[in-house]
């Protein structure tokens, strides 16, 4: 399937990134599905907010988080292991139109509600060993529209920013998990929250 020109979901756009394999779609879904996603997911999901250590010193991690899949096999990032509850309708139904593009047959997906712009990810990659080499991973943002930033492992000085909007679907493919870094930093302007599902596979 040509990711770049589907007529069903919408145009891709192939991000710039050396030894990488990343295209983003910023109207994957409409701003009615969106919306009903957004909702349905804020009051249906079971969110927990773990600890995470980060040089010698515990601290709430800055965002709430849930864990689904098709299967019970948990999942480990950051010192921190999740137990996945099974998959709900909604998930099943979001999962069904991204695997129309994404070629790929995910297992699990781990949710996190970022509620303002205090809450963020760090500097991470995901290449935890369950995934296996070469991870694709599909990420769904609904809510408020957040900055996102890629970093390169190589030379942290080469970066890409872009907007991550309601609706989008970012696709990471290839060796982008080994050599790329990504993050979800911090923001003074956001005021309204944000519900990201990253959709894998677990090996």
């Amino acid at each position: 399937m040509d990711l770049f020109s589907s007529e069903k979901n919408g145009n891709f756009i192939k991000l710039p990134l050396v030894d990488a394999d990343v295209v983003y779609c910023p109207s994957f879904f409409t701003s009615e599905e969106a919306t009903t996603y957004f909702e349905t997911l804020t009051h249906q999901t079971n969110w927990q907010q773990d600890d995470i250590t980060l040089f010698g010193k515990t601290y709430p991690q800055p965002r709430l988080t849930s864990l689904y899949a098709t299967n019970s096999k948990p999942y480990s990032y950051s010192g921190i292991t999740m137990f996945p509850k099974p998959y709900t309708d909604i998930l099943k139904e979001i999962q069904r139109k991204i695997q129309t593009v994404s070629e790929e047959n995910f297992t699990t997906v781990l949710l996190n509600l970022y509620r303002d712009g205090n809450d963020s990810n760090g500097w991470h990659s995901d290449d935890e060993k369950e995934l296996g080499r070469n991870p694709v991973i599909a990420s769904v943002s609904l809510g408020a529209d957040r900055i996102f930033h890629f970093r390169n492992k190589k030379d942290k000085s080469v970066k890409h920013k872009l907007i991550l909007e309601n609706g989008s679907l970012l696709l990471m493919k290839g060796a982008t998990q080994h050599t790329w870094q990504h993050q979800l930093p911090k923001s003074k302007k956001v005021i309204k929250p944000r519900i990201n599902l990253t959709f894998r596979s677990i090996k």
